[in-house]
């Protein structure tokens, strides 16, 4: 299943995978008592352990899917995620959680195939799992992308919402005992050429399939709250990075070029628009509030945003000083970068998320520029170990 922040993810199960896990009591032996009277130990009931909260993410192997199974796992959820069947696992961002289904006292995450494109699979799996939270992250969300497969981007982002949200309401019609929470992945791109400011009441006005495709999504969600009653929030999330953002993505694509510039693999870096402004925060910030939405006693929607914002060639300076370079000895403009309906300047207004849910970001603009550096410089140093040995072509890139 997708990512909200990438391409549509193509990941296949891990070996061993089987059917849905509800958590059973970890209780051990119940503690003995005093005793009776004539001396024989009477045992104690043990307390019964709260039973676990069980989310399911679709969109679990992108960026926020990683950090969101993160934060849940550590606040003691049973997390399921739904992934396309494919050939090729692209599990990575999840390897560090992963636990063999087979050591059942200790995997708490699952996953299993499904598809926003197929309703049968997405209502299957509520039926089974029975979560108590539904986080629909998934989507072809690459903007350029979606120019380029604009029929595909709408039945994934705008339909694919639009068969979660009522398989979620079938399954509570036929189950009038249960309740589920469901959160949409919303983007700041909905806003499209809307002026700054953006907040939870600005008009939007789309610049791309993916962004009216994203408005649909969103507007479903409100309607299925209107209509059904479904608690249902949507949250409006700015551009939002870090370390496990994909390649293909600006910043991203960035710095890993300064990593791999540093250590002598790359000369030249080729980019679009630089004086797109964006409002950029960090992943593992944002992903706390999709949660906290819906620990509210009401659905709402959401602006996330840390409001401030940055020109791609700001995160350039940012980016290439950091290490000691010039961005200019490196940046090639390619007019092919640029998309065919640009937009100018996303800054979000996000007063409503910071009074009623009490967030606010943690990681500011250079410090998240220098995290992913970091990171993509140490990348590229084990890169360079196989280019010297012989194992890769430094002739890959210009």
């Amino acid at each position: 299943m997708a990512s909200s922040d990438g391409s549509y993810s193509t990941d296949e199960i891990k070996d061993g995978e089987s059917g849905p896990l509800r958590s059973e009591s970890t209780n051990g032996p119940a503690p003995r008592g005093s005793g009776s009277a004539d001396g024989a130990d009477l045992a104690v009931p043990a307390p019964i352990a709260a039973p676990r909260k069980v989310a399911l993410i679709t969109g679990i192997t992108g960026q926020d899917g990683s950090y969101l199974t993160e934060l849940l796992l550590g606040k003691g959820y049973e997390v399921h995620g739904l992934i396309r069947r494919s050939s090729n696992f692209n599990t990575q961002r999840l390897d560090h959680l992963y636990v063999d289904p087979h050591n059942a006292g200790r995997a708490r995450m699952r996953l299993h195939y499904a598809d926003l494109t197929d309703a049968s699979s997405l209502r299957r799996w509520i039926d089974a799992l029975l979560p108590d939270e539904v986080y629909n992250l998934a989507a072809q969300s690459h903007v350029a992308v979606s120019f380029e497969v604009p029929d595909y981007t709408a039945d994934v982002v705008a339909t694919g919402a639009l068969r979660l949200l009522e398989a979620v309401r079938s399954h509570l019609a036929a189950r009038p005992d249960r309740s589920v929470r469901y959160y949409q992945a919303g983007s700041s791109e909905m806003y499209g050429s809307t002026p700054p400011p953006q907040s939870e009441d600005t008009p939007f006005h789309p610049r791309s399939p993916y962004a009216a495709a994203k408005c649909a999504a969103h507007w479903y969600t409100v309607n299925y709250r209107e209509a059904y009653g479904l608690f249902a929030c949507n949250g409006i999330l700015f551009n939002h990075e870090s370390p496990r953002r994909g390649e293909n993505f600006v910043t991203r694509k960035i710095t890993r070029a300064v990593g791999r510039i540093r250590v002598g693999l790359q000369s030249k870096l080729f980019l679009g628009n630089l004086s797109a402004s964006r409002d950029w925060g960090f992943a593992g910030d944002y992903v706390e509030a999709m949660w906290m939405m819906l620990q509210q006693d009401e659905p709402g929607d959401y602006v996330v945003a840390t409001e401030e914002s940055h020109t791609v060639e700001e995160f350039l300076q940012a980016a290439f000083g950091y290490v000691g370079l010039n961005w200019k000895d490196h940046v090639v403009i390619d007019k092919r970068y640029f998309r065919p309906a640009e937009v100018d300047n996303l800054r979000g207004d996000s007063t409503k998320t910071r009074r009623v849910l009490g967030w606010k970001p943690k990681v500011g603009f250079q410090e998240l520029v220098k995290m992913m550096v970091d990171e993509d410089l140490e990348l590229a140093k084990r890169e360079k170990v196989l280019v010297d040995a012989g194992y890769r072509d430094p002739q890959q890139q210009p």
